[in-house]
């Protein structure tokens, strides 16, 4: 039986939960593919996972292997396919998991195919974060020319796709990040830069904004002190901490959980292969050194996206 590297757990806890192990090459279903993986890319929503913090509202099956994101090439199709060819380049979100591993299972119906212009494995970057960065900024947010948006915590992964689809609805950008990642996100098109580890991002944004987009974990605190910033008839969109206006503020906020859409998903493709849409790699690790991404990612001490390659 053919053998194939994967990295999985087989409890929760902390980094050292991560084995690196050869499973049995998993055969399609009917409506799957195989895809043979080019690259995963990492999420810090997948360190939570591990950490056991997830499960209440998403069990998973152990042993379980990592990676929703998933880019490289199908190898194989299994009954009630259509649409798919042998070797047809293709990325997804797989939110079952599995793609850190040399070979993945995928329904086709989460597929689309890969976009042409970059490499396949930096492809892996685009679906979870910017499927998230789409609905927050598009769909959710509703961002459009003439705006001010603050984009706090632009420089992570989701960050930086959007700051570029705000940029691109043709809004003002005021986003924070830390000094490492400043140069990064002014080149997705920021306007101006806070550096957030250098005081309260409150008092160093002038004048009230229109939206609102918020990408990081926050302090009660920290959340109450930038509703503020949001004037009269203006949103707050949350993907991390919810922040709540005040009664009288007259804003709307929301919360926001991701959901997989494959028109979402297609739109993006279409956006790098314009030129419309970068994806910024940080770094390409290897498939054994995931343990030391999730490591780093929870020390803080990760900018970008970071793709695996098995």
């Amino acid at each position: 039986m053919p053998m194939m590297n994967t990295a999985r757990i087989h409890e929760y806890g902390d980094t050292s939960v991560i084995r690196y192990e050869a499973v049995p090459r998993p055969r399609p279903a009917f409506g799957e593919v195989l895809v043979r993986v080019a690259a995963t890319s990492f999420n810090p929503t997948e360190a939570a996972l591990r950490a056991g913090m997830l499960q209440a509202f998403f069990p998973v099956d152990l042993p379980y292997v990592l990676g929703w994101d998933v880019a490289g090439t199908v190898a194989e199709i299994g009954a009630g396919v259509e649409g798919f060819t042998v070797g047809d380049r293709v990325i997804g979100r797989l939110d079952s998991g599995g793609a850190a591993a040399e070979y993945v299972r995928a329904p086709a119906a989460l597929l689309v195919a890969a976009p042409m212009s970059v490499p396949l494995a930096s492809a892996a970057a685009l679906p979870v974060a910017g499927l998230t960065a789409w609905q927050a900024v598009v769909e959710h947010g509703k961002v459009t020319a003439g705006q001010r948006v603050l984009v706090n915590g632009a420089g992570g992964g989701v960050g930086g796709f959007v700051t570029q689809l705000a940029k691109r609805a043709g809004a003002e950008v005021i986003a924070t990040a830390s000094p490492r990642s400043t140069q990064a996100v002014l080149r997705q098109g920021a306007d101006q830069v806070v550096d957030y580890t250098a005081g309260p991002v409150a008092a160093a944004v002038d004048g009230q904004m229109d939206t609102l987009l918020n990408l990081v974990p926050l302090s009660p605190p920290d959340a109450a002190a930038l509703a503020p910033l949001v004037r009269p008839g203006g949103r707050i969109i949350s993907i991390a901490t919810p922040i709540e206006p005040g009664a009288d503020a007259g804003v709307s906020a929301m919360h926001v959980v991701a959901h997989n859409d494959v028109a979402h998903l297609a739109a993006l493709v279409e956006l790098v292969d314009a030129a419309e849409l970068s994806i910024d790699i940080s770094e390409s690790r290897p498939l054994t050194e995931l343990a030391d991404v999730h490591h780093l990612s929870e020390s803080g001490h990760i900018r970008g996206k970071v793709v695996i390659v098995p």
